[in-house]
């Protein structure tokens, strides 16, 4: 009978058409810079530091890359449109994770890279969606995708709104531990050491809140108590 392999060998067509994927994504997305690359760079990071398994790794990675194809199936104008979002148009956006778990299927995602994208907008808190998952029930590959996501959207400009500096970026992370993203995972991405995608596009200007001695402490906090 045949053995399956996992060779790296097997896993470049995989990851070359998510590739090109990520590309087309960033574009309906209205990234000036490359996001879903760099998305996969920073979750990568934080799975060395978390201990994950080379396959657990691929699948972190073609969901990072892939993790916004309900997006790009769905081709909103307002992904692109300066503004809040109206109360429907929130409800038609969290429809993407399904699609984009659907869509990753049809690529050639296994599974547990199909359930990342399902579930890379699901909260600590069980306030994410689309299953209002919590705490452990949230695979540790999605929990650390929503943080490598987060990261690198903040950091970058979108339509509505200017990108914000590293040191902020952070400070947000630190100030939604424990209710958007599990505090494990922030620590293992506060204890990355600097990557080039961990640089922010935006403008040279006054750094505003910064990371304090007291988020860490909070931080440190909910780490020791889980």
């Amino acid at each position: 009978m045949a053995t399956a392999t996992n060779s790296k060998t097997d896993d470049r067509p995989v990851e070359d058409i998510f590739l090109h994927l990520a590309a087309g994504i960033d574009e309906v997305e209205a990234y000036n810079n490359p996001h879903a690359t760099r998305v996969a760079s920073i979750a990568d990071g934080m799975a060395r530091v978390l201990n994950l398994g080379r396959q657990d790794r691929f699948s972190l990675r073609i969901a990072a890359l892939g993790h916004d194809l309900g997006e790009m199936v769905m081709r909103r104008d307002y992904f692109a449109r300066p503004g809040p979002l109206s109360t429907e148009e929130r409800v038609d956006l969290a429809r993407h994770p399904l699609i984009g778990e659907r869509e990753a299927a049809r690529a050639g995602a296994n599974r547990g890279a199909q359930l990342l994208v399902r579930w890379h907008h699901e909260w600590w808190n069980g306030s994410g969606y689309p299953d209002g998952l919590r705490f452990e029930q949230i695979p540790l590959g999605a929990r650390i995708l929503r943080v490598a996501d987060s990261y690198a959207a903040l950091t970058d400009a979108r339509p509505f709104r200017a990108a914000l500096s590293e040191q902020q970026a952070r400070s947000h992370l630190l100030k939604w531990v424990g209710l958007e993203f599990d505090p494990q995972v922030v620590r293992a991405f506060l204890a990355l050491e600097s990557i080039k995608e961990f640089k922010s596009y935006a403008s040279d200007r006054p750094a505003a809140p910064v990371v304090t001695d007291e988020m860490i402490s909070k931080l440190q906090t909910m780490v020791t108590d889980l």
